[in-house]
């Protein structure tokens, strides 16, 4: 559980921090060779290039979730419940029964 937990909150943290990174670079002329291109080219540059950057952390989130082993033992129902749900199946077709025969016995009409 605390391995689903850290690569959770590490994967939020790149989530957040991608994108900032990279429009914080696009901002600051930190990557070489956009300094030709006009502002609303460098700003649509910069946003799709966030937006895909967050696109791959989702995706190697969800790579890392599908190749999490499987639990040690199977989830076992609440045994409780259970007995609940047995008590009221029985009690269900014992009153059906009942119903049934109650409908199925001619009555004899009286004149």
């Amino acid at each position: 559980m605390t391995s689903v937990m850290q690569k959770f909150i590490i994967a939020s943290m790149f989530m957040w921090l991608a994108p900032l990174i990279i429009l914080y670079g696009f901002n600051n002329q930190i990557f070489p060779g956009l300094s030709q291109l006009s502002s609303s080219t460098h700003t649509l540059l910069s946003g799709f290039i966030a937006v895909i950057a967050v696109n791959i952390v989702m995706a190697f989130y969800v790579v890392m979730a599908m190749k999490e082993p499987p639990s040690s033992s199977e989830p076992q129902p609440d045994p409780s419940f259970l007995a609940q749900a047995k008590a009221s199946i029985t009690q269900m077709t014992t009153s059906q029964v009942s119903d049934e025969c109650a409908t199925s016995i001619p009555r004899d009409k009286e004149d």
